[in-house]
C-alpha cells in the first residue's frame, strides 16, 4: 500500500456504501416488523461531522441515493478529491462529479433542513419547560388538542389535550434518570432511561405551526427489545 490515508479512505468508503445500500432495504419494513433503526443525534460522539453537517441535514441526507450521499459527503465535508471518490464508487471521476453536484442541488432546494432544526427547538423547548417543572412553558408548546400515544405493556394508551399532557410530561421528568435526543423516522425525539440503566421509553414528536401536536410513546419492554437504542450516558 503506497498510499494509507487514500487505502483507508477507499475502504472506509465502500463500507459504508454497503451499510448505506442494506439500510435503504431495511426501511422498507413495516411498523411491526422487528428490529427497527432509530436514527442518533450524538453531537458529542459524532465530532467533525456533526458540527459541520448537523442532524438536521442528516434528514436531507436520508433522501439521496447512497452513491450521492456518499460523493456529497465526502467531497464537500471530507474535501476527498473526486478522482478518489470514484475509485470508492468504481465510476468515473466526472461521474462522481455529478454525483455530488446532483446532491448540492438537492440539499439546497428543500427546506427540510430549516424545518427539521425548527421542530428540534419546540421540542428541547419542551424537555426543558418539563424539567423545570414550568407548566406554563409547557403549554405554550403543545398544541391545545396534543395527543399522546403510549404504547404500554396493557397496551395502547390515549391522552388528550394539553393540560393533561403536560401533568404527564411533568411527571416523566421526574422518573427519568437520562434523556438523550434521537431522530425516530426523520422525526425529533428522545430515548430516556431509569435510574437503574433499563429503558424507560421511546418518544416522537410531531410539530406543526410551532407547536406539538402528538407525541407517540413506546414504554412497552417488549416493543423497545425490538429497537436498536443506544446506551445511556450516565
Amino acid at each position: 500500500i503506497k498510499n494509507l490515508s487514500a487505502w483507508l479512505t477507499t475502504v472506509v468508503g465502500r463500507l459504508s456504501l454497503d451499510l448505506l445500500r442494506s439500510r435503504r432495504v431495511r426501511r422498507e419494513t413495516t411498523y411491526d416488523e422487528a428490529p427497527r433503526e432509530v436514527v442518533l443525534d450524538e453531537p458529542d460522539d459524532q465530532g467533525v461531522l456533526a458540527d459541520s453537517v448537523g442532524i438536521a441535514l442528516l434528514v436531507v441526507l436520508e433522501r439521496l441515493t447512497p452513491d450521492e450521499r456518499l460523493a456529497f459527503v465526502l467531497h464537500d465535508i471530507f474535501a476527498v478529491p473526486f478522482a478518489e471518490i470514484a475509485e470508492i464508487l468504481g465510476k468515473s471521476a466526472d461521474a462522481a462529479k455529478m454525483l455530488a453536484s446532483r446532491a448540492r442541488r438537492k440539499v439546497r432546494a428543500t427546506d427540510d433542513v430549516a424545518e427539521a432544526r425548527a421542530q428540534r427547538k419546540v421540542v428541547d423547548a419542551f424537555l426543558a419547560a418539563a424539567r423545570e417543572g414550568d407548566f406554563a412553558k409547557l403549554l405554550v408548546v403543545l398544541s391545545p388538542d396534543v395527543e399522546l400515544r403510549v404504547d404500554a405493556p396493557g397496551g395502547r394508551v390515549v391522552v388528550l389535550g394539553a393540560t393533561e399532557v403536560a401533568a404527564r410530561a411533568q411527571m416523566f421528568s421526574r422518573v427519568a434518570s437520562d434523556v438523550r435526543p434521537v431522530l425516530v423516522d426523520g422525526q425529533p425525539g428522545i430515548v430516556s432511561w431509569r435510574p437503574d440503566g433499563t429503558v424507560m421509553s421511546v418518544m416522537a414528536y410531531t410539530v406543526a405551526d410551532g407547536v406539538i401536536t402528538v407525541i407517540a410513546s413506546i414504554s412497552d419492554p417488549e416493543l423497545l427489545s425490538t429497537l436498536i437504542l443506544p446506551e445511556p450516558t450516565r
